[in-house]
């Protein structure tokens, strides 16, 4: 059975099959946008310091926010400078960041990466990304140890305002289910995948209000599935009504 197809405008005949699927689903996830923006937006940007992002994205990695939240803020409260961090004691940067999971690994990792930004930059700051080319400023961050696709994104676009967009996995799962992307395709695919389909004014409030709907209603278990307002978007809804 083909996918429900969302109201709106759609591609025109004499497009490539390729074309025509690549404007059907940009349609679909602007309709999406459209959807989700009047139930949970909006969503206006605010900046932030993309050291700091950086640091909270890495602390982030294997835990939920509250953990994250309550690292990143003991981490502040013990160390007020990122230079008194990069310089302390290891086994002081590990107890701070400890409620955030994995600290062994991610003191270490964190104190790592503050010196190589000293080293190269001769300050700690990410300011600089700011006047790079995308594809520089992503290569960048992403050649630092730890730093994968989602985390260079979230840096670039929550705190730079710049067009990258993470995956995680509630967009991961939430995308995967309304058909924007394949069927099993990886997280560090789907980045590539849905930059292409989603307009680059987009990237902000779309990647907050997926979120927001895979927090609140498309769960990865049991997915609240009758008061979702994208059931005829959602390729995996006629399955789960049917209970399979």
């Amino acid at each position: 059975m083909d996918p429900p197809r969302p109201s709106g405008n759609f591609p025109a005949h004499g497009m490539s099959h390729a074309a025509q699927d690549a404007a059907f689903l940009t349609a679909k996830a602007l309709e999406v946008h459209a959807r989700l923006a009047a139930r949970y937006g909006p969503f206006p940007w605010h900046p932030t310091d993309p050291l700091a992002e950086l640091v909270n994205t890495l602390l982030s990695q294997n835990t939920n926010d509250r953990n994250r939240d309550l690292a990143f803020a003991q981490l502040r409260a013990r160390f007020p400078t990122w230079e008194a961090v990069r310089d302390a004691p290891l086994e002081e940067v590990i107890a701070a960041i400890r409620p955030a999971g994995l600290a062994p690994s991610k003191g270490p990792r964190l104190q790592a990466i503050l010196r190589r930004i000293t080293a190269e930059r001769g300050e700690l700051t990410l300011d600089f990304l700011r006047e790079l080319p995308l594809s520089e400023a992503r290569t960048w961050l992403r050649d630092l140890d730890g730093v994968g696709p989602k985390t260079a994104a979230i840096v670039l676009l929550f705190a730079l305002g710049r067009p990258a967009f993470p995956v995680d996995t509630h967009i991961h799962r939430v995308t995967s289910r309304l058909g924007l992307i394949p069927p099993k395709t990886s997280r560090e695919a789907a980045h590539e995948l849905l930059e292409a389909l989603i307009p680059p004014e987009l990237y902000y409030p779309f990647h907050l209000e997926i979120i927001q709907h895979g927090r609140s209603v498309c769960h990865a278990r049991r997915p609240r599935c009758e008061e979702c307002p994208l059931q005829d978007l959602c390729d995996a809804y006629p399955l789960q009504a049917a209970g399979k």
